[in-house]
Formats: structure tokens, C-alpha cells, sequence
């Protein structure tokens, strides 16, 4: 029985909106010997396992919009609209989710898009929404929301499934994010089967810095000049610019182009798998498979540019929480002696408007830089000259 044939027996699937309640019909069949079903909620399909016989149907029944009846699933992650879900111990915890159960806490900034989108002049400004000022993601953003509960902000540059390569600007006045240009081109990482973009929200902690005149104990490489990156592992598909609070679970240590490149994993404190999550092995049991897919993304992702594979210390292995946390406060001190002016040449752009040192404007000069691009809103987004080139998936083979 084919994808297609399935999607003719199941039509009110598609369109049907579910309520306290529900009872939905799924079809089951068999293939190879093992038991499968096939499921399709909003146009995505989902390849589920099941003691349910050959050919035969059942139902789930939905409560406050999750499933009540315990079914197994298959070792790969399932999508529905936008938002990835796993399983605990190979059994399917939720199928359909209200989006209301996501408690969304006021954000303290805000973003102003300047230039045209698709454009090398396109722009995002970070505003803190308590009082107006243009403030730099980099600098003005504390590296904690609160210190001793160990949760920190990270600044989101990219959304999971995209693939623009957006980063902080470090080099620019007030630090805005911008898409990273390669040969006078916007940059976009290729689809790498079986991946589709970034597969998590990727971004960076503020008032962190790789510093490039330091060279790692453990890794024997030096800093890549950035702040520190950190992808978030939750379920919610954040925004461009968007300030989220996360916790630390873990850290792999990418070599990249002979330089140290740490990749801290964390989980956003809102989500609902935040509470049993505290070190790096609890994301390999709530989330089975990522931490795989992540090393693996990372090590091919170049690879259709005619990049050889990343290396990795510690052979790829995840370092737990406490290790992720030394390496984000070693980040942090470098930060500050920067900061300080006490760590060499580096062309970067230190201008900040909360700090008091050296390197501080005030609000109106720091409204100039901002006022020299129009308004997204006022000009055309740029058309993208090969969007089917940027939506290919790659197939690569590791010798």
C-alpha cells in the first residue's frame, strides 16, 4: 500500500478539526514482517509501529488534544505543522498538541528590520522594550536571566529549518544580525539528506567571546572570534531575534577549519520536556537519535561545498552539562577582558549602550546606525535568484 493510496482513505484527516474527545480512525498494515501504520496530520505523515494486525484499523482517542492510548513508534522523529516531536522510550507521548500549552513568558526586546529581505543590506536591531534604547544583541544582552537558577539568554539567529546562515554582526555598530556573505553572495547551507536546513534553533549567547589568541587545552586549537553558539533543542520553532531562555545540557566541540568552535546544546526553560532535562544524557533518552544527527549535520553539512568533513575533539562525544557550563563562563571572562581592552587586536565592534566603559554611546548615536537603513517594511523584499538550488537535498557519501 502506497503513501498515496493512504491519503485517499484518509481525507477527513486532513481537514478535520479535532476537538476534547475526538476519536480518530487510523489505518494499519503490515510491511516486512513488522507492524506498521501511517498517519497524516496537517499534510505530514507519520510512520508509527503498532501491535495492531495486517490491513486492520483502531482508534486514538484525544483528550485535551493528546493521545490516551499507548502506541509504539518507529526510531526517528515525527513532524506536525511546523514542530518536531520524539519519543520516550520508543512509545509515542503526544500526536496532536495545543499550541496554547506553550507558555510564552513577555519577551524584554524586540527587533527592527532594516534594508530589503533577500538583500545584503537586510538588517535585524535589537530594541530593549522597557525603554526604547537600540542596544547591541552582543553586549547589552545579559549572558543570564537568572544566575542562580543557571538559566541564560540566548539570542536565536537562525530558526530551525531554515537555511539563510544568519549571525551577530560583530563587526558592525550595535552588533545587529545580518545573513553571512560568500564571494559578494548571501550564503544558505545546503539540505543534507536526510536533513532539511538547520535542524534546531541555532543562535549564540550574548557577552561571550571565542577568543582567537587562546589556545584550548583540550581541543589544541584556538577561538573562532564569536560568541559562543548554542543550538536549542525544544520544540517550539522560534523567530529570528528572538531572546530565549535556555539551560544548559551539554556541549560538542567542533573543529572547523583549525579552529575551536563550541556548540553548547540547550533546551528553552519553557518547553515541556525542560523540567526532565538536566545533562546530556537525558536529551539521548527523551530525544532519541539527535545527538547523532547533530554530530553528523555538523561534519557533512560543508561537504556540498566542496569542503572536506568537520573534525570534532573528544571524537564527537557530547560533554555534559557542568563541562558545557566551565566552557560558556571561560567564554564570558574573555568577553569582559575584551571588554577591557586587554586582549589584542581582534576588528570587532565593541559600541554598547549599557555598559559605561570606553566602548559606550549614547541612545541618539546609537539610533544613526539604525535610521541609515528604511524600514523593511517601507522597501520590496529582494527576489531569490535560485530558490530551487537552495531547496535541493544533497546526497554525500564519507569515505
Amino acid at each position: 500500500m502506497s503513501i498515496r493510496s493512504i491519503q485517499l482513505l484518509l481525507p477527513s484527516l486532513l481537514t478535520r478539526k479535532l476537538t476534547t474527545g475526538s476519536v480518530v480512525p487510523i489505518i494499519g498494515f503490515n510491511i516486512h514482517n513488522n507492524n506498521y501504520i501511517y498517519a497524516s496530520f496537517k499534510h505530514q505523515y507519520h510512520h508509527l509501529s503498532s501491535s495492531s494486525s495486517a490491513s486492520s484499523s483502531f482508534s486514538l482517542s484525544i483528550n485535551q488534544f493528546s493521545i490516551t492510548k499507548s502506541i509504539y513508534y518507529k526510531r526517528q522523529p515525527y513532524f506536525i505543522g511546523n514542530k518536531v516531536h520524539f519519543v520516550q522510550n520508543h512509545r509515542l507521548r503526544t500526536l496532536v498538541t495545543n499550541k496554547s500549552n506553550y507558555k510564552m513568558s513577555t519577551t524584554n526586546y524586540s527587533v527592527d528590520h532594516r534594508g530589503s529581505f533577500n538583500s545584503l543590506d537586510y538588517r535585524i536591531y535589537f530594541k530593549d522594550n522597557s525603554n526604547g534604547k537600540i542596544i547591541s544583541p552582543w553586549h547589552d544582552i545579559p549572558l543570564f536571566v537568572d544566575k542562580s537558577a543557571k538559566h541564560y539568554n540566548m539570542v536565536v539567529e537562525i530558526p530551525r529549518w531554515t537555511n539563510e546562515k544568519m549571525e551577530i554582526a560583530t563587526a558592525e555598530p550595535m552588533s545587529p544580525i545580518k545573513q553571512d556573505i560568500k564571494k559578494g553572495a548571501l550564503r544558505y547551507v545546503k539540505n543534507v539528506f536526510p536533513h532539511k536546513g538547520y535542524i534546531w534553533n541555532y543562535g549564540a549567547f550574548p557577552q561571550t567571546w571565542e577568543n582567537p589568541n587562546h589556545i584550548d587545552q583540550d581541543t589544541k586549537t584556538k577561538g573562532d572570534n564569536d560568541p559562543i553558539d548554542v543550538i536549542e533543542i525544544g520544540s517550539r520553532v522560534a523567530k529570528r531575534g528572538d531572546v530565549v531562555p535556555v539551560k544548559i545540557l551539554g556541549t560538542i566541540a567542533l573543529i572547523d577549519e583549525g579552529e575551536t568552535d563550541w556548540k553548547i546544546i540547550a533546551i528553552d526553560t519553557r518547553d515541556e520536556l525542560a523540567s526532565q532535562m538536566n545533562n546530556v544524557d537525558d536529551v539521548e533518552k527523551l530525544l532519541p537519535g539527535l545527538l547523532r544527527a547533530t554530530v553528523e549535520w555538523f561534519k557533512i553539512y560543508k561537504i556540498p561545498d566542496g569542503k572536506p568533513a568537520n573534525k570534532f575533539a573528544f571524537n564527537g562525544e557530547a560533554k555534559d552539562r557542568e563541562f558545557a557550563e566551565k566552557i560558556v563562563e571561560e567564554t564570558h571572562q574573555y568577553w569582559q577582558e575584551m571588554m577591557e581592552n586587554k586582549s589584542g587586536e581582534h576588528k570587532l565592534d565593541l559600541k554598547n549602550v549599557t555598559l559605561g566603559n570606553s566602548f559606550s554611546i549614547n541612545d541618539e548615536q546609537a539610533k544613526q546606525f539604525l535610521e541609515t537603513r528604511p524600514s523593511s517594511d517601507a522597501v520590496e523584499p529582494t527576489p531569490i535568484a535560485d530558490q530551487v538550488a537552495i531547496d535541493k537535498w544533497h546526497h554525500v557519501k564519507l569515505i
